[in-house]
């Protein structure tokens, strides 16, 4: 499993890459789609949605457990994935590709700095 480089993670299990344009691509982990196990339902927010960092933006669904899935940064949502609404297996298969959830147009760019690099996630789900 390669992970992409320039990803960032909250403590509860999002990752975030940064765009050029001041959007953040949002999804979820590779642990926390191993700890989920196999998807089978993705509710992905409305693009226009306006979200405070660390408010329920979504919600994932697997045959053990549904878990919200937070913003890690404040903003406005500007696209989704509608791709893993259909195949919710695409976030187990690509977490941190093609099982990408939705887009944010960042509000505050310093809520970015007090994310996780690859090192403190790694120590995090040790």
């Amino acid at each position: 499993m390669t992970t992409p480089a320039n990803l960032k993670y909250t403590k509860s299990h999002e990752w975030v890459k940064q765009a050029a344009d001041g959007t953040v691509t949002v999804g979820i982990t590779h642990h926390a789609q191993e700890m989920l196990g196999d998807l089978v339902f993705v509710e992905l927010p409305s693009v226009g949605a306006k979200f405070d960092q660390g408010a329920s933006a979504c919600t994932v669904e697997s045959v053990k457990a549904a878990a919200d899935v937070y913003a890690p940064v404040g903003g406005e949502v500007t696209e989704v994935n509608n791709r893993v609404v259909d195949e919710p297996g695409v976030v187990n298969a690509s977490p941190t590709g093609d099982g990408w959830l939705f887009k944010i147009k960042v509000r505050n760019a310093a809520e970015l700095d007090g994310l996780m690099d690859e090192q403190a996630y790694g120590l995090l789900v040790k």
